[in-house]
């Protein structure tokens, strides 16, 4: 669906003001924030997207100019998080995680909600952080990951058990993975079921245990793991590999979170699928109109620059931008144009701009 107009949305005209688009920002903003009876989250953020780009002079000029796209915007839809509920890479196992803490509720767990104790182990999530250059993150790169961490024992293969032997019932809690405590409260005596510290939950332990690990089920040792980095990801994004974190006996692996820092560029800034330059040019060529090459990260560019240019010109490079995450199509690469005045003229120079100067007094030009 195409985005509506951002000024539409906050219900004023393109010659608005600043202190007229706060004043209806804030007053879209309250009619519909979703904390409000009858507010909208779906129109709040819509609301709050536009204004983030009109507040801004030099993306609302963009806007002006070259709407949606000169914002990042191409790829229509809402505002919000780009890597939201993200999942095209199913192959590798792994999704964009930008979602709360998992703390979970403290109360009912407590009080015997919440989680169940006799739920399946985890192994230890774990965190690494790789470094990407522009380009990488623009274009997408595989990386190897190498960590120390706790593994499959290979001994028993995370049974715990010493191979030839098997399983038997926990003599602690007869098998049930619970035993019931007696707590002396306030209100009398209370029973509570508790995990068993003996079996984990499980019901079973080994007849004899692993001679490797010693019941542990792993071993420590360096693993490569190979990561395959999207192309158009951006600086702070992380990425979640389920279960190749570290490994517990006779449970799952935890989970791997990869955070990515991307490091600047010396020639190029980035606005979302936006790529961002500055280009330099003479004020003779700024009047005349010239041709100039464009550095890309694809690579130098011919750009036309028309005659009467002014300096702070954007022009857009379409297709040479950052890819979509959800899409195959790519933003645009905005250059804004500097016009050099001179510091130093020579005599005949300053004859013959005295002499332009002249002719334009007197009408000629």
């Amino acid at each position: 669906m195409a985005k509506r107009d951002y000024y539409e949305i906050l219900g004023v005209s393109k010659s608005a003001s600043d202190d007229e688009l706060k004043k209806a920002f804030r007053k879209a903003a309250v009619k519909h924030h979703p904390d409000k009876e009858g507010g909208d989250e779906t129109k709040f953020k819509e609301v709050n997207e536009a204004y983030e780009v009109l507040k801004d002079k030099q993306k609302r000029q963009r806007y002006d100019q070259f709407g949606h796209a000169g914002v990042g915007g191409a790829s229509g839809g809402g505002g919000g998080n780009p890597y939201e509920n993200f999942g095209g890479f199913n192959s590798q196992g792994f999704e964009f995680n930008f979602g709360d803490g998992g703390l979970g509720d403290i109360f009912g767990q407590f009080f015997g909600g919440g989680q169940s104790q006799r739920g399946p182990r985890r192994g230890r999530d774990v965190e690494a952080q790789v470094e990407l250059s522009f380009e990488e993150a623009v274009f997408g790169v595989e990386e190897k990951i190498t960590l120390d961490m706790e593994d499959e024992c290979e001994h028993c293969k995370g049974t715990t058990v010493e191979p030839g032997h098997s399983l038997k019932t926990c003599d602690t809690c007869k098998g049930a993975g619970q035993v019931t405590r007696v707590m002396n409260t306030m209100f009398g005596a209370m029973q509570q079921a508790v995990t068993c510290e003996t079996c984990h939950g499980k019901g079973k332990i080994p007849e004899k245990v692993c001679t490797v690990c010693r019941g542990k089920g792993t071993q420590r040792r360096k693993q490569t793991i190979n990561l395959k980095v999207p192309a158009g990801i951006d600086d702070g994004a992380t990425i979640r590999l389920k279960e190749r974190g570290e490994a517990i006996g006779d449970g799952a692996r935890g989970d791997l979170y990869v955070n990515i820092r991307v490091k600047a560029h010396k020639h190029f800034t980035r606005e979302g699928d936006l790529i961002l330059s500055d280009e330099h040019i003479s004020m003779v060529d700024a009047a005349l109109g010239t041709e100039i090459d464009v550095e890309t990260v694809d690579g130098k560019v011919r750009m036309k620059v028309p005659a009467g240019t002014q300096s702070g010109t954007d022009f857009k490079l379409s297709g040479h931008g950052v890819p979509h995450l959800r899409s195959d199509r790519r933003g645009a690469h905005i250059v804004s144009i500097i016009v050099d005045t001179p510091t130093k003229l020579t005599k005949k120079q300053k004859e013959l701009l005295e002499l332009f100067e002249g002719a334009k007094k007197r009408g000629l030009f």
